[in-house]
């Protein structure tokens, strides 16, 4: 059989709901013609299960190495890019492999605003707020379209790394930093889950509504325009209180966030940074519940490895600035890819 005819008995099969079979004819037809980048698209969509179930380890593995394979191929495939990006990012926390897939993105499409929002997010995960605030204003700077979903993104985005960029930078937790002050606050936090924004908005605001319903009815006669005004006044305190509330989450459940950054930073070097103490706490396990199913297997792996991170490690981000590269001095389908095309 030819590899067409085994393409449309994989696309026949995934239309069926057969997966398997789905992606034994797909592999069959790209053995035969390496370059049918229809087939690895069946097989890509193969290996994933249906929306709304969680990929284990060994499938999003799968995944992403046959859309290493789409993108060899044919790289302006930017669909391709982008799944292949989260990925790695969300499904596998691979976040420093992330951001190098997402530069190579830009060196073919340095116009697109998605790997420059991607990385920017990214790399406020990451701490690394100096740099996510350059990449966001490089968007402003190369005068990008932006749709409006994405306005709103990078408008949140901007607004977080700019008031985390006012911090002094030894304030900013750095999970391989073994000596920082976040490491003693997430002992003094973690033998309980993070407070809910909902929980600290109902602790402050109900009772100041309760005395401001009480203290309103006092007053004057009952009509429309009273009606109005305490609507009004009622309004504005629950505005106010969610406000509040939003701060708060943030301030009180730093230590959450600053574990959270520590256990996305295993899983983005391989390596081991927390205690024992720290992996046994109900904060820890409130935060792995509820990570993706493939992260969490990958992330046991390097526990179960143990191996520490060496003291000479350093944090190697990308040449931001390559996509600024003339045309002809590079050859991204053979040289910028680099290693991201081998089998894992």
């Amino acid at each position: 059989m030819s590899a067409e005819s085994h393409y449309l008995n994989a696309l026949e099969a995934l239309d069926e709901g057969d997966r398997d079979l789905a992606k034994k004819e797909a592999k069959k037809a790209a053995s035969i013609d390496p370059d049918h980048v229809e087939a690895w698209s069946v097989y890509v969509e193969a290996c994933l299960p249906p929306p709304g179930v969680p990929a284990s380890m060994s499938q999003a593995a799968q995944a992403l190495s046959a859309i290493k394979k789409i993108i060899a191929v044919d790289p302006n495939r930017m669909d391709m890019w982008v799944q292949g990006g989260r990925l790695m990012a969300d499904d596998l926390g691979m976040l420093h492999d992330a951001l190098h897939w997402w530069q190579d993105c830009r060196e073919i499409a340095p116009r697109e605003v998605t790997p420059v929002v991607e990385m920017a997010s990214i790399l406020a995960d990451m701490g690394e707020y100096a740099a996510a605030q350059e990449r966001l204003q490089s968007i402003l700077d190369d005068n990008m379209d932006v749709g409006m979903t994405q306005f709103r993104k990078i408008n949140a985005l901007l607004q977080l790394v700019r008031a985390a960029a006012t911090q002094q930078e030894k304030d900013i937790f750095k999970p391989y930093e073994k000596h920082h002050d976040g490491w003693e606050a997430i002992r003094q936090k973690m033998r309980k889950p993070p407070m809910s924004e909902n929980f600290i908005f109902l602790i402050t605001a109900v009772p100041i509504l309760l005395i401001l319903v009480v203290m309103l009815q006092g007053i004057g006669q009952p009509s429309f325009a009273t009606l109005c005004l305490n609507t009004l006044v009622i309004l504005i305190v629950i505005m106010v209180c969610m406000r509040n509330a939003k701060r708060w989450f943030q301030i009180i459940n730093r230590p959450a966030f600053n574990l959270l950054r520590a256990m996305n930073f295993e899983a983005a070097t391989g390596y081991t940074v927390l205690e024992e103490d720290i992996r046994t706490s109900v904060l820890y396990m409130y935060i792995m519940q509820r990570k993706p199913t493939s992260w969490q297997e990958r992330t046991l792996k390097i526990i179960d490895n143990g191996k520490p991170l060496p003291n000479n490690w350093r944090l190697r981000l990308p040449d931001f600035e390559s996509h600024l590269v003339e045309s002809e001095e590079r050859a991204p389908d053979q040289t910028s890819l680099g290693a991201f095309w081998e089998e894992e």
